[in-house]
């Protein structure tokens, strides 16, 4: 389960690369179940519509919500656009930004699903076929207006007794196929365009604030993620310390019932376990939850991060009132000198 989760948050990071193979994987994948679904339309009186149009633009959606679900940065987009102000401006630039790179890469997939179904024509024939103007058919003059309203009804459906072998319906499916085909090109084609006036002109305009944009939007998701990071880590090291408090608490109760378990060289096993976890901490990283004892203060920390954001300065460090903070979740020890480390805030 650990490995799935580990090959999720890959595809979830903010590479441009990744992010472009999810759209890939996405498109290929509707080409896969476009080909592989058996198209059967109803062919019955207000029906044909509904179910044509709802096959055209239903899995389409499906789609665009999957693709904003595999972005990250969708995720990273609402935050931004939503949280306070606190110590930190807000860019509307980043979040638009941010919104049209979302936005780009999700409508792939969808894109693709509507152009196979023009391109294919199942799908327009059985949404418009009731709609065809019979007199431009000549095959259609000697019918009333019923007949021709049914017949039409039953064009997608070939192999109706009412249609099968039917020069009209095969005039009428040819024509609506050929209409479809020719909106689906024209919108192929029109995306190209876009997509090459985009690309050629972009160099034209300013780049530094293109340049910026990117940069600031890849900082707020890589910062969230760091965060997240951070947090799961402190989790783990505040969880540890409880469970040995529990135990250390519990070393009285145990030599009252006389279940107090054998000294080695006159010092308790759990006592062992804490003096190894000290000089493991002095050996290697700095206590990671100095000032931090109760379930408040590590809430107050995340509610300030949320609410509070520290601005983007770290030429000098920032000391909050401790009353405030309840404590640091700072990596570092508190001997190092300020202009040589980050501030508190941005170390959680």
């Amino acid at each position: 389960m650990d490995k799935f989760r580990m090959i999720f948050q890959y595809f979830q990071s903010s590479s441009e690369s990744v992010m472009n193979g999810i759209c890939l994987i996405l498109a290929v994948a509707t080409v896969k179940i476009y080909s592989s679904f058996d198209f059967n339309c109803p062919c019955l009186p207000r029906y044909n519509a509904l179910y044509g149009l709802g096959l055209m633009f239903t899995p389409p959606l499906a789609l665009f919500l999957c693709g904003l679900i595999a972005n990250r940065q969708s995720v990273v987009l609402i935050e931004e656009w939503r949280r306070p102000m606190g110590r930190r401006k807000k860019d509307p630039g980043i979040v638009k930004y941010m919104c049209s790179s979302v936005l780009q890469r999700a409508l792939a997939a969808p894109m693709v699903w509507i152009l196979l179904t023009l391109l294919d024509g199942k799908c327009f024939i059985c949404a418009f076929s009731s709609s065809v103007d019979p007199e431009k058919f000549a095959d259609f003059a000697n019918m009333t207006a019923s007949d021709v309203q049914l017949f039409l009804t039953k064009v997608p459906c070939k192999e109706d007794a009412l249609v099968r072998d039917n020069p009209a319906r095969k005039a009428v499916s040819r024509y609506l196929r050929c209409l479809s085909q020719a909106i689906g090109w024209s919108i192929m084609l029109m995306l190209i365009v876009m997509a090459f006036l985009a690309r050629s002109l972009q160099p034209c305009f300013d780049q530094t604030l293109l340049v910026q944009r990117r940069y600031w939007s890849n900082y707020v998701d890589l910062e969230q993620k760091l965060f997240d990071e951070t947090c799961c880590e402190h989790a783990r090291d505040f969880a540890h310390k409880c469970v040995l408090h529990f135990f250390d608490s519990m070393r009285s109760e145990m030599k009252a019932r006389g279940l107090a378990a054998p000294q080695r060289d006159g010092v308790p096993p759990w006592e062992t376990g804490l003096e190894t976890e000290g000089q493991e901490g002095e050996a290697g990283k700095k206590d990671l939850l100095r000032g931090i004892a109760n379930q408040e203060q590590v809430n107050q920390l995340l509610t300030t991060w949320y609410r509070s954001k520290p601005p983007l300065d770290i030429t000098q460090a920032i000391q909050p009132p401790l009353g405030e903070w309840g404590g640091s979740l700072s990596h570092r020890g508190p001997s190092s000198p300020p202009a040589t480390r980050c501030s508190q805030h941005t170390d959680v």
